[in-house]
């Protein structure tokens, strides 16, 4: 049975849905069973991986509300299997609330399907609320994209607290796997201090391979296709490659 990871951090545009669309591409290219559930209501993952929303039949919207079967929902990709998501995954939030065992209601769902893959990336809202926690509470550790910036501790250290309660009252395994630092900038002291200040704060769980500022991770969401088959050649495609493997090794 493979490992399910949620991809997670409060804070938006921290690079958080473009690691879990690059990531999961290339460990699937490793040669790893993947499957992306996405699970935040813009579904930018859905489409990052070359899947049109308008032709979507069934979500994880309706495996959670609808008694659909995980296994019904997923797409097989070129570059991994997905679990799409559609903007009525805003609502599922309410709608969840009477539902009992509520934050358990994605761990209960894929779990019928956990044994066919090698890693589950569950792609999750940036937000600390229901879907976040049903993230949380269906996962075996989480992966943080920290952007390199002046809030990064500061939105790290929430997080960390909201983990230390899962793991305390609802999920007992919960652990960090590893935090990513995005949007690095080598060439300047800023982006410098703030990895060293992460790496400082969490000794041993930060990834040595930095995903750099690079146009081309900004412009493959738009061809639907993860970076490394927009332009392998590039800072970013060969940034995620060393990511992969390096996450590889250290399953």
């Amino acid at each position: 049975m493979g490992k399910t990871f949620a991809i997670v951090n409060q804070k938006g545009g921290v690079g958080k849905t473009t690691t879990a669309v690059n990531l999961s591409a290339a460990l699937h290219e490793l040669g790893l069973r993947t499957l992306l559930c996405d699970f935040d209501p813009q579904a930018n993952a859905t489409s990052g991986l070359g899947i049109e929303k308008r032709k979507i039949k069934k979500t994880i919207y309706d495996v959670l509300l609808n008694d659909v079967p995980a296994c019904d929902a997923i797409i097989k990709t070129d570059f991994g299997d997905v679990l799409p998501a559609c903007a009525d995954l805003a609502g599922a939030a309410v709608e969840l609330i009477a539902t009992e065992n509520r934050e358990y209601q994605l761990k209960n769902q894929l779990s019928s399907v956990k044994d066919q893959y090698d890693i589950i990336f569950i792609d999750c809202p940036p937000s600390l609320e229901l879907l976040t926690l049903n993230g949380l509470c269906a996962a075996d550790a989480i992966v943080v994209p920290v952007q390199c910036e002046y809030y990064a501790l500061e939105g790290l250290s929430d997080l960390m607290t909201t983990l230390r309660m899962v793991k305390r009252r609802m999920n007992p395994k919960l652990d960090l796997f590893g935090v990513v630092l995005t949007m690095f900038d080598g060439r300047t002291n800023f982006s410098n201090q703030v990895a060293q200040e992460v790496r400082r704060h969490l000794p041993g769980k930060v990834f040595a391979n930095a995903i750099p500022r690079n146009v081309r991770l900004a412009e493959a969401p738009s061809h639907g296709v993860p970076v490394m088959n927009y332009d392998r050649s590039s800072r970013g495609s060969q940034a995620y490659k060393l990511l992969a493997e390096e996450f590889k090794a250290k399953l």
